[in-house]
């Protein structure tokens, strides 16, 4: 998929003047047109986790990180270039890396009741209903 890059709105601290003649509309078709890119980058990010959690599995390593996720959040820090502040963008960096380790679980639990169920272990409801970990 090639991406669609819409005119910066703010690329030099000023406006320019097309910028400046934009509509509230064409303003709002702009963050559309963004809003899909980020869907489309968040969701090749969520297949990568997931590649990332079967590896994780097989190698037997937590699904918590403390240490990979300081080194992403000083990545996203040493990229940004505004104009959001580095804190805001940790903010959201921090709620999507929780989405993913969460993704990361399910895969990880759906992954140990497939093989319960191949071992001839039952659903894994049981352990799910009296609120045990398998």
């Amino acid at each position: 998929m090639q991406p669609v890059y819409p005119i910066p709105l703010q690329r030099t601290g000023h406006w320019t003047q097309h910028e400046d003649e934009m509509t509230l509309e064409e303003l709002r078709d702009q963050i559309d047109v963004l809003d899909r890119q980020l869907v489309e980058l968040l969701s090749e990010r969520a297949r990568a986790a997931q590649m990332i959690g079967h590896l994780k599995a097989a190698t037997s390593l937590p699904v918590y990180e403390p240490e990979r996720e300081k080194v992403i959040y000083a990545n996203v820090r040493a990229a940004n270039k505004g104009p959001l502040p580095d804190i805001e963008l940790t903010h959201i960096y921090e709620r999507i890396i929780d989405v993913m380790r969460a993704l990361q679980r399910n895969e990880l639990a759906s992954e140990k009741n497939a093989l319960a169920i191949a071992q001839g272990h039952g659903t894994g409801a049981e352990a799910r209903e009296t609120g045990n970990k398998q």
